[in-house]
């Protein structure tokens, strides 16, 4: 039987604590009605035995406290709320036993905002993470050692999971539920909870939001003209001669400091410019697609189905409202 821990962190959010539970309970369930022995034993682990959730509406009772769990085969970590500083501040006492768990063979599962409190214990430097791609900007400045994904819905890195955002957690939970107990449950169980199975990214969910906090005051006139103007042609060599830079200075300065290169963060401006036309007006695609400044329908379309995992037709006709 394989031992599940499922951490309640103070200030976790209800859903991403019970959500887990029912769906692997259900496993569970489902192996009982053929006859067949439970495959997991879940737990509910705290720091203490009565824990505050979703900023204090409910209360979590623990199975049993961190002090009392030396051995477990797969952590989950459940998203955290509020200011994320305080809340792994309030949560501290669990990094040392999730490094602990770690090193002795336990696999891990941040949920969402859970990816802060693992990023916090150091395990996640070096490798991939996801979480929600509204907090892309305060991950990366929080945790600038790890490779974030913003655009993925699960990564799988050397027996550490993470999850994307909000309710995508539930397809980090079936994924796992396939590789413990087979394809034929995890779909079974994706059919009774109405999951979408294999939803990998999270792009065409994600409102870009240029990272700004960062210090480098050129390059930040440098996002601002562009946010400005991204309906204008923009060239590199522009940018570096306003900011009486070199352009390779320029390029690598606005890479450390945005996460982007240059051409990427206009893509990007451009893209979420043309997602806000496509929602908000009665205009065709190639309108919406003139207005920000493309040309080329071939180029346009490459770019915004790689930015957002969609074609514009498909984005237009899931999410316009007018």
């Amino acid at each position: 039987m394989k031992h599940i821990s499922i951490l309640v962190p103070k200030g976790a959010i209800l859903g991403s604590v019970e959500g887990p539970r029912l769906l692997l309970s259900q496993v569970n369930n489902l192996l009982s009605s053929k006859g067949i022995s439970p495959l997991f034993k879940i737990e509910l682990i705290g720091l203490t035995k009565e824990t505050p959730l979703s900023g204090g509406l409910f209360t979590a009772h623990s199975d049993h406290t961190i002090d009392e769990i030396r051995k477990t085969d797969l952590i989950i970590i459940p998203a955290i709320d509020g200011d994320l500083k305080n809340a792994i501040e309030e949560n501290k006492a669990f990094i040392p036993w999730i490094t602990d768990r770690y090193k002795q063979g336990s696999e891990i599962a941040s949920l969402c905002l859970g990816a802060f409190l693992l990023a916090s214990t150091g395990l996640l430097n070096g490798k991939k993470c996801a979480t929600h791609w509204a907090f892309e900007n305060q991950f990366r400045e929080m945790f600038p050692d790890i490779n974030l994904v913003p655009e993925k819905v699960i990564i799988d890195e050397k027996s550490i999971y993470s999850s994307g955002g909000a309710y995508s957690y539930l397809n980090l939970i079936l994924y796992l539920i396939e590789k413990y107990a087979g394809r034929e449950l995890a779909i079974l169980c994706s059919k009774i909870f109405a999951i979408e199975i294999e939803r990998n990214s999270q792009s065409a969910f994600n409102i870009f939001q240029g990272q700004k906090e960062h210090g480098d005051e050129p390059i930040k006139t440098a996002q601002e003209f562009i946010e400005s103007n991204f309906s204008e042609k923009i060239t590199v060599d522009q940018l570096a001669s306003r900011l009486a830079l070199g352009r390779r200075n320029m390029e690598r300065r606005f890479k450390k400091a945005t996460s982007n290169t240059v051409v990427e963060y206009i893509q990007r401006v451009k893209v979420e410019a043309t997602k806000k036309g496509f929602e908000t007006s009665r205009k065709n695609i190639n309108e919406v697609m003139m207005d920000v400044g493309y040309s080329d329908i071939k180029a346009f379309r490459t770019v915004f189905k790689r930015i957002t995992g969609l074609s514009p037709v498909e984005y237009k006709n899931k999410y316009n409202y007018n």
